[in-house]
């Protein structure tokens, strides 16, 4: 008997939260090839520590690395030391600068900290490109070099288009997918994982293996997962991140803080329900207690079920006492036309009329309207206290963080 389950119950399971395969029928064939003879597939990911910590934006990849491991295949996760001094260009109009060694392996240490509260340790190989390419010399790079031309790198959208804008590219750029793609010729990939803007970097692993005289790897791509906001990607530059080594009740109340619908997205790609487990509780669950079940899920991942349990418990008893708060204070209407936003111009604007969301300080015509920390605007003037907008909305119990208030503020300003 196969140590591998059907073919169509491991489609069924990859293919959950991933965006492309290249090519189906290709890892339809492999994944038979493998159940026949009892060989797992030998599955990559890589990663540049260009960064010391993980947000869950992160996790899609790791977690689609899981469910192969799951079924049985073999794991690399590819730390790429080397790749990660030269910088990859993916999604960039300017030269990216390059990394230290030494930051470099410092941010891999925190990588494989972090990894482990989704993949096997026991299970999972680990290794560093700088393995093989610090061992090669000009002429191994040469030989790689001629595998490929540089019509086929101005293919790649984000070089073609700093080639029309006339912007740099430097020369070290162009190395980098030859450099992803000839990691997958050393650790013979049946499949190679990344997000959608790698792609033209995992084609070219699928060339250079045919090149060097093996068969090509299978490319699946993962979305690119949105952050708080539920429109710009993750990112913690952008403020719309979390951190998987965020305190438990942060963490918590950030998912609590998402939109139902990004919530699905949330499930698909940050856990290991099933499709139709997921379309189940679309119809027959609340959306308030499917959320809640999402943020106990990813806590208990990435901290532990205790912690999740205690940080349900305290997000509830906050949320209740905000709204006991909020039920027991005199509301006074405040006309929205009174409020106004101040910039870091000291222009004044009411708050849908900003480009991004307002952040800096909102004015209010009268200070007896809430009760919170205000600080006095330096105009002198008693009767006007100033704030900062999300803190009024978390204060008046309109919203459960300051987080879910700036992704409101930003749909009130597309709306108007």
């Amino acid at each position: 008997m196969s140590p591998f389950a059907p073919v169509d119950e491991q489609l069924t399971y990859i293919k959950k939260g991933s965006a492309e395969i290249v090519k189906e029928s290709e890892l339809r064939e492999r994944l038979e090839k493998s159940r026949a003879s009892g060989k797992p597939l030998r599955v990559k990911a890589g990663f540049d520590p260009t960064a010391p910590d993980l947000h869950l934006g992160h996790t899609v990849l790791l977690r689609k690395l899981k469910h192969f491991q799951d079924l049985g295949h073999t794991v690399t996760f590819l730390i790429g030391d080397f790749t990660g001094m030269i910088g990859d260009p993916t999604g960039r109009s300017a030269t990216r600068p390059p990394l230290s060694a030494e930051e470099i392996m410092r941010n891999a240490k925190t990588y494989m900290a972090q990894v482990w509260k989704i993949l096997s340790q026991a299970k999972t190989e680990v290794r560093f490109n700088s393995e093989w390419f610090d061992k090669m010399k000009p002429a191994d790079w040469i030989r790689l070099t001629a595998k490929f031309t540089v019509s086929q790198m101005l293919e790649r959208e984000d070089f073609h288009k700093r080639f029309q804008d006339e912007k740099p590219i430097a020369l070290h750029e162009l190395l980098y997918p030859l450099a992803q793609g000839y990691d997958s010729v050393v650790l013979k990939c049946d499949v190679e994982l990344g997000g959608t803007d790698q792609k033209f970097n995992l084609l070219v692993g699928r060339e250079l293996q045919r090149a060097y005289g093996q068969e090509s790897q299978i490319v699946l791509t993962t979305p690119i997962l949105e952050g708080l906001d539920g429109v710009q990607k993750m990112s913690k530059s952008l403020g719309n991140a979390i951190g998987i080594q965020e305190p438990p009740l942060e963490m918590y109340g950030k998912i609590m803080s998402i939109s139902d619908e990004m919530m699905w997205r949330y499930y698909e790609l940050l856990t290991d329900a099933q499709l139709p487990e997921i379309e189940k509780m679309k119809r027959e669950s609340h959306p308030m207690q499917a959320k809640k079940d999402l943020a106990r899920q990813i806590v208990a991942d990435f901290h532990s079920a205790d912690a999740a349990t205690r940080a349900a418990e305290d997000w509830a008893r906050d949320f209740q006492r905000n709204e006991q708060v909020l039920e027991a204070t005199e509301k006074v209407l405040v006309p929205i036309a009174s409020i106004e936003v101040q910039d870091a111009q000291d222009r004044t604007k009411p708050p849908w009329a900003y480009e991004e969301a307002p952040t800096k300080h909102l004015y209010l015509p009268d200070e007896s309207t809430i009760k919170a920390d205000w600080d006095k605007v330096l105009d002198g003037n008693p009767k006007v206290r100033i704030a900062r907008v999300e803190k009024l909305l978390l204060q008046l119990g309109l919203v459960s963080s300051t987080t879910e208030a700036s992704r409101k503020l930003k749909e009130d300003k597309r709306s108007h």
